[in-house]
Parts: structure tokens; sequence; C-alpha cells
């Protein structure tokens, strides 16, 4: 399996983040364009690559994760403005075609990632 998959887990509730909305944007010499979006699913995934392998180019690439919207849907409460409201990670695909998953581990304060396997 190649392509860009992605993952949410909550953190601060210890559980899969159902529901965050994911858009996709790839930097290039039109600038930013936003290539894909998709929601996770109660296991916190993408039903399907955000990015197929054959579609997947070298180059920079950035998630924006919209996380200030899943906290307050869930009920979780938080200042306003919340202090993380999209979380973005920029980073860059070395090898066309290859797996690239980033997730996200995500509280109302804090988050990490990592290329993942």
């Amino acid at each position: 399996m190649g392509g860009l998959t992605t993952h949410v887990l909550d953190t601060a509730q210890g559980r899969p983040a159902a529901g965050v909305r994911i858009e996709v944007f790839a930097h290039g010499p039109a600038g930013r364009q936003r290539v894909a979006g998709a929601v996770t699913n109660a296991d916190g995934r993408c039903d399907a690559p955000l990015i197929a392998a054959r579609d997947l180019r070298r180059g920079r690439y950035e998630l924006e994760f919209h996380i200030g919207a899943y906290f307050a849907e869930s009920g979780t409460a938080l200042p306003d403005p919340p202090f993380l409201d999209v979380v973005s990670i920029a980073f860059g695909v070395a090898s066309e075609g290859a797996h690239y998953h980033v997730p996200l581990l995500v509280s109302p304060y804090g988050y990490a990632t990592y290329r993942g396997s």
C-alpha cells in the first residue's frame, strides 16, 4: 500500500478521534493548492488514502486537522478562542508512490506527529 494516509488519536480522552475534518494541500509553482479532504471515521482513520500511491508526487505537502471543531463537538470545555484550532503539519515527500503515514496525537493543548508505517 502506498500513498498518503493518517489517523487521529484523542490523547485527552484515550480514544480515536472520529469526525475530524482533514484537508491536504500541495505546495508547488502555482502556490498552495487543496488536493484532497476527508473526515475521520469511528476508528480515527480515513476510509481511503488521502492521496493514492499513483497520485503522490515528490514535493511539499501540508495536512490541516480541524481540531478545534472536533473538541467543541465532543463537548470538551475550551477557551474562546481555543488554544488549538487548526493543526497544520507541513512535510516533504521524497519518494513518489511510497507510503507516507502522518498520524496526529492530539489534546486541546498539545499534539505530536511522526512518520508512521
